[in-house]
This record gives C-alpha cells, sequence and structure tokens, in this order.
C-alpha cells in the first residue's frame, strides 16, 4: 500500500487532497496544527514553524507504516499589504509555513522518499512565477517554492526521487475567504471581482476548486508521471501564460 503524508491537511485543499489520495486506495498521514483535525488519515500533529516538531512529525509518519511515497506541501499562508507596512513578525510566519516548513519536510522526508522511489508534490502559486503586486512576501514565499522544486529535483533524480510543484491561481476555500474577509476592506464581493477581473475569461472567470488541484497533485504522484520532474505545473485558467 502506497503511502502519502499532506500538511496543511485540515485546509480546504489539504483535506480535498487527502481525499484524493484515500480514494485512490493509498494509506494517507495527515497534519496539521495541534488542535485542528483532518477529515481524512491518521492524524500527526506539528506546529511547521519548529523544525525540530517537523522531524519528529516525519518520523512518526514513516514509522506508522513503514514506508513514504509521497509528500504533498499543502500547508501556506496568505498576507499582502504595503511593503513598508510589513512587520517581521508577519514575514516570519508567512516565510515560515510556505517555504522553510516546506524545505525542512522535504528534508526530513528524503531517505524514506528514496527507499521507496518515491515523489514530492509542493503547493506553489501563481505567484510562485509571476509578482502579485500588495503582496511582496507572500509572492517571495511562493517564488522560493517553485525554485526550491527546481532545485530539489535536479538534487533528488539521480536518487530515484521525483519533485514538482502545482502553480494555482485562487481556490474557493475558506483560506480565500478569510483573504476576502481581512483583506477586503469590508466588501468581500468587491474583493472577490477585483481577483477575477485579472483572469483572461472575463464574465466567464471563476475560482478554482480544491478538488481540481487536488487531480493534478494525484497525478503527478503516479507511476505514469514518472517523465515529469522539476516541473512548475500552472493551474490557473491562463492567468500567467503572458509572462
Amino acid at each position: 500500500m502506497s503511502v502519502v503524508l499532506v500538511t496543511g491537511a485540515a485546509g480546504g485543499l489539504g483535506s480535498m487532497i487527502c481525499e484524493r489520495f484515500a480514494a485512490g486506495g493509498w494509506d494517507v498521514i495527515a497534519t496539521d496544527r495541534p488542535g485542528t483535525q483532518a477529515v481524512t488519515g491518521d492524524q500527526i500533529p506539528a506546529d511547521l514553524l519548529d523544525v525540530e516538531q517537523i522531524r519528529e512529525m516525519v518520523a512518526q509518519a514513516a514509522a506508522l507504516h513503514g514506508r513514504i511515497d509521497c509528500v504533498v506541501h499543502a500547508a501556506g499562508l496568505w498576507t499582502e499589504g504595503p511593503s513598508e507596512a510589513t512587520t517581521e513578525d508577519e514575514w516570519d510566519r508567512v516565510v515560515g509555513v510556505n517555504l522553510k516548513a516546506a524545505y525542512f519536510v522535504s528534508s526530513a522526508a528524503i531517505p524514506h522518499l528514496e527507499a521507496s522511489g518515491g515523489s514530492i508534490v509542493m503547493i506553489s502559486s501563481d505567484a510562485g512565477i509571476q509578482g502579485n503586486a500588495g503582496a511582496a512576501v507572500y509572492s517571495a514565499s511562493k517564488g522560493g517554492v517553485s525554485n526550491l522544486t527546481r532545485a530539489l529535483a535536479l538534487e533528488m533524480a539521480p536518487r530515484g526521487v521525483r519533485v514538482n510543484a502545482v502553480c494555482p491561481a485562487d481556490i474557493d476555500t475558506p483560506m480565500l475567504a478569510g483573504q476576502a474577509r481581512d483583506f477586503g476592506g469590508g466588501d468581500p464581493d468587491g474583493y472577490y471581482a477585483k481577483l477575477r477581473s485579472a483572469y483572461p475569461q472575463a464574465e466567464r472567470a471563476r475560482f478554482l476548486k480544491p478538488a481540481e488541484v487536488a487531480e493534478v497533485v494525484w497525478f503527478l504522484a503516479q507511476p505514469s508521471a514518472a517523465g515529469v520532474t522539476g516541473a512548475n505545473w500552472s493551474i490557473d485558467f491562463g492567468l500567467s501564460a503572458g509572462i
């Protein structure tokens, strides 16, 4: 039985990724902050801002089923606003969860993935391949994830481990609702409309569904994707096609 470890597993996207792998017959190990609960999978809570907790969580995950075949880093935080107003704590939290944790979860999992011939799938963003005005911290973190993906893929290729990233645009999740609430200036509908206005579909524009992103993650973990590594796989309705 193949085993997947999913971070951010209690979130809207992470929970859907867990469900997709479970539906495909994989054993799922779900990790998120202490006090949260994923819908699917064996639960191993960990604070991803603590590297020692990350290492212990990965060790527990490997011991639970005797192997790890895929790691999906779906944990993520959003922030936006003028760069001159960014606090150090805001930078540390967002870069810590989005980039630092992705690195150290991957680092801890490498021996187990090498043993299984497995793979890593990062959740980056359209902001990982193009800058988003007013979201410099988030863009920096996801740009780091996208280039980390490339570097790790080259490093791990001789050892039989594939590394890819999925780069979605806005996903209809509680995280997006939180963005609209916290950064929409009291007008969440207007916030959503502004996001959709950037899409090339004009009046047909919509947000991604978590299941659509989970399906791409699922594909990248499969043996049928053996030739795919080092890829930043855009799923953004063409939002970044013009760069």
